[in-house]
């Protein structure tokens, strides 16, 4: 059987991921196959196997005979499980087509963590006029919070991260806070104090959301954990298009190193997103 080179998992950790060979995905009826370009990189990656990884970008080389929005050729980002390989099925309800003005390095580093950002804050009823805060605005969920809460009409965006993130924070359009401030909306990317942080800054503890710390429910906020949505990846994608979404791009690495790039993520000291290529 043809296969393909594939990153594998033989237990949650970072020094458990090698490249192996793997048998060459078959979509299924309602899958395309696209080769993947890149793959974005995310700590809870490590909770999917054999294959982790769940952030791509590529082109679709094959589909199954239900898949009626996409064709051989186009090229696609996608939330999907096992990205972390030179080819994978993807639902045809978790892709869209690329954004046109990204590359496929940047596109891969969008699904999951934008798609976070926007359910966390449509969850929190984000409009116009709000005064936003982000809790981990630097990071790669992070610093799409703070872009798409400004596409969502907020007034002001607020954002905590390390002093030495506050100059990248300001090219987004976010405040760095120095000092607790009532605000409408606060969304917590990072858990730990940020959660309680969120809590005690929100006006209504309704509005106060993290992606990250379920215990913030039963102090009356909101938990969102991300769905993948088609509807969603098109929006962002619009949005990207437009010029009103940016990639930050903290590291690009081989596939072959992907423990190296977990490693990364551990250190704390990530500025956007890491992204991976075959």
């Amino acid at each position: 059987m043809e296969g393909v080179k594939a990153i594998t998992l033989t237990a949650h950790d970072a020094g458990a991921l090698s490249l192996q060979d793997v048998p060459d995905p078959r979509p299924a009826a309602d899958q395309l196959l696209v080769e993947v370009r890149a793959a974005g990189v995310e700590r809870n990656d490590l909770t999917v196997d054999p294959v982790p990884g769940r952030d791509l970008a590529g082109v679709v080389v094959g589909r199954g005979e239900g898949v009626t929005g996409f064709v051989v050729g186009d090229e696609v980002y996608a939330h999907a499980e096992g990205a972390y390989a030179e080819r994978v099925a993807v639902a045809e309800g978790a892709a869209a087509h690329k954004p046109a003005g990204l590359t496929f390095v940047e596109a891969a580093a969008l699904p999951q963590p934008a798609m976070t950002a926007l359910q966390a804050l449509r969850a929190a009823g984000t409009g116009e006029g709000d005064v936003v805060l982000i809790h981990g605005a630097a990071g790669g969920a992070g610093h799409f919070a703070v872009q798409i809460a400004r596409a969502l009409g907020a007034e002001r965006v607020l954002g905590t991260a390390d002093p030495a993130d506050h100059d990248f924070l300001r090219e987004l359009g976010a405040e760095p806070i120095e000092r607790d401030e009532p605000v409408d909306v606060a969304v917590d990317m990072i858990g730990g104090e940020a959660t309680a942080a969120a809590l005690r800054q929100v006006r209504d503890p309704a509005r106060a959301v993290s992606a990250v710390n379920p215990a913030i429910a039963t102090a009356g906020g909101r938990y969102v954990a991300p769905e993948p949505s088609a509807a969603d990846l098109r929006w962002l994608a619009d949005l990207a298009d437009r010029g009103l979404l940016r990639v930050s791009l903290h590291r690009e690495l081989p596939l072959a190193e992907a423990a190296d790039a977990h490693r990364l993520l551990d250190t704390g000291k990530v500025r956007g997103k890491v992204v991976l290529t075959p």
